[in-house]
């Protein structure tokens, strides 16, 4: 089970048989509100005219808004999802990593709304995201 105390190791782990894992996204740093993680821009995340794919961006930002929310809330007895998801695309990049850094800016109860920045290399931006992540009880398997 994955928590705020985690080691890096720990939750690359869980990326495994993931579709983290086949977009090459490793988580870099992680604390209460703030994850930060980077992802190739290569063969499997570029679309067709060379560039980084825009679903790729989504993808990034929205697992580390998830993970963020899952160490803040107990597992055993919660679910999170995403449930909303606005992204704009303002720059391109064709080579290297890209470096997504989410912060959380409201905890509520039910929802966390994380902002998401994607910058290439040289920090220059790919994208913004903001993400809103709902938490529920889990369902009892009867």
């Amino acid at each position: 089970m994955i928590s705020i105390n985690s080691t890096l190791e720990e939750l690359n782990a869980t990326s495994k048989g993931t579709l983290m894992e086949q977009l090459g996204i490793e988580y870099l740093e992680l604390k209460d509100g703030y994850v930060k993680a980077k992802m190739p821009v290569d063969k499997r995340t570029k679309q067709p005219f060379n560039y980084l794919h825009g679903g790729a961006s989504i993808a990034l930002a929205e697992t580390i808004a998830s993970l963020g929310s899952a160490v803040l809330v107990d597992l055993d007895k919660n679910d999170v999802r995403g449930a909303a998801v606005n992204t704009n695309h303002i720059g391109a990049v064709t080579r290297g990593f890209v470096y997504a850094e989410a912060k959380l800016i409201h905890r509520g109860s039910i929802t966390h709304v994380w902002d998401i920045e994607i910058k290439d290399q040289g920090g220059y931006r790919i994208s913004v995201s903001r993400i809103t992540v709902i938490t529920i009880p889990k369902q009892s398997n009867k």
